[in-house]
């Protein structure tokens, strides 16, 4: 499959890092190497892009992170989605059927409310 443009991934970002987080505890790298997974590689997210967004849902407490030792011996960051959280994630779910709905009328040549 064709990687998808930057700018279609960067306007649902929150949703998909909330959306890994909701089904257990994850570290960064865990994160990327997911999403690409699940994505069938469609999706990659960079440390740069990704870090933030953990940053700002943390300060808005739809996330905790917490240090744990890895299998290696290192110290990992893990995330944990808060219940504001999972608040937020069916938040983005909604605005992301509304959105896809929405577009694919318009592609459909008709207007969302009949779609």
């Amino acid at each position: 499959m064709k990687k998808a443009d930057k700018n279609l991934l960067s306007g649902s970002t929150t949703l998909l890092v909330l959306s890994l987080l909701s089904s257990g505890d994850k570290y960064g790298y865990e994160m990327i190497a997911e999403l690409e997974a699940r994505s069938d590689h469609t999706f990659t997210l960079k440390e740069g892009t990704l870090y933030p967004i953990l940053h700002t849902l943390e300060k808005d407490g739809a996330v905790k992170s917490y240090e744990k030792e890895a299998p290696t011996g290192r110290m990992r960051k893990y995330y944990r989605i808060t219940r504001k959280g999972l608040r937020l994630l069916d938040e983005k779910k909604e605005e992301w059927v509304e959105f896809t709905h929405t577009v694919n009328a318009i592609l459909a040549g008709t207007s969302p409310a009949l779609a």
